[in-house]
């Protein structure tokens, strides 16, 4: 057995004659944060739920840090946090409270679980929220109790199944927020999500797994897809034709490879780094121009899509 935190070795779900997982092998790094990625019914949640032992596989096996997930479920968990499907609390209890109950149900002390709760509120950001009712919060606040739920033991694998699921675009923040900051508390720490969002897997993950119909079609690190030139090319569209004032700001950026015009859009090649993106559509943003849309072409979307379209 290897030294990855989860392994999963020709791992086949059957529904009769459905097959949702087929023969699917892959292996998780540590301390990394992998996306396994995929359109709805891939074969993702049913993946995380074998391997969280919601639902038993059909054949082959799973390993979570080189305990089998089959033969020996509790032992397998005891160091990994979940957050599977729509998280249910007792609305009548409050954070703190839920905590101490769970804390107390997986044999936690007391000592342990007062202290990890107040630093587990703060990272998932709902400290001022600690003694309101759950039955008041919104969705994503449950989730961001789920998250800290999964967090309580301080386990060194977190899977989690589409955590942003359901939630408005403010609740979808709060959580890819909290998550981006996970490994600053631990640095011993490996995640996994399933997500059918293309974004938030790139924002998140260091490491992507391409899923479906049941079967793995890639798995590398992110920065496999990025451009093999190192540039990215992204489209400004402004409103009317763009003035030679317009080229010159954005030409004078200091990471702005080159800009030209492309009819009424502006065609600007930046380095690979994500981060430059982000500066971008801010700095464009300040300037006195009309700007109605970025559009980018990314190697990472263009994998995505002809592998789905291979894979039907």
């Amino acid at each position: 057995m290897s030294d990855n935190p989860i392994e999963i070795v020709k791992l086949r779900k059957e529904y009769g004659r459905f097959v949702a997982v087929n023969d699917l092998t892959l292996s998780i790094k540590k301390n990394s944060f992998t996306g396994l990625l995929g359109p709805n019914g891939a074969g993702k949640s049913t993946t995380l739920k074998i391997l969280t032992h919601l639902i038993n596989a059909t054949s082959g096996e799973a390993f979570l840090n080189g305990i089998d997930v089959i033969k020996d479920p509790k032992g397998a968990l005891t160091d990994v946090g979940t957050v599977i499907e729509t998280p249910e609390f007792y609305s009548y209890l409050t954070p703190k409270e839920t905590f101490r109950y769970v804390g107390e149900l997986i044999g936690m002390t007391k000592e342990s679980i007062a202290s990890q709760t107040d630093e587990i509120l703060e990272r998932v950001k709902m400290s001022q929220w600690q003694d309101k009712k759950l039955g008041t919060f919104s969705k994503g606040m449950r989730q961001r109790i789920a998250l800290g739920q999964a967090l309580l033991s301080d386990p060194s694998i977190i899977i989690l199944d589409e955590p942003t699921s359901g939630l408005d675009p403010r609740g979808m923040a709060e959580i890819r927020e909290v998550l981006k900051n996970l490994r600053n508390y631990s640095k011993n720490l490996t995640i996994v999500m399933s997500s059918h969002i293309l974004p938030e897997v790139q924002d998140l993950c260091d490491r992507i797994a391409f899923i479906n119909h049941g079967t793995l079609l890639m798995d590398d690190d992110i920065s496999a897809f990025e451009s093999n030139d190192g540039m990215r090319n992204v489209i400004v569209k402004v409103d009317g034709f763009p003035t030679d004032n317009m080229m010159r700001q954005i030409s004078d950026l200091d990471y702005v490879i080159s800009a030209e015009r492309l009819g009424n859009d502006i065609s600007i090649t930046l380095g690979a780094d994500i981060s430059l993106r982000s500066r971008l559509f801010n700095d464009v943003a300040a300037m006195d121009m009309k700007v109605y849309g970025f559009t980018e072409e990314d190697s990472l979307e263009e994998t995505y899509l002809k592998l789905i379209k291979e894979s039907r």
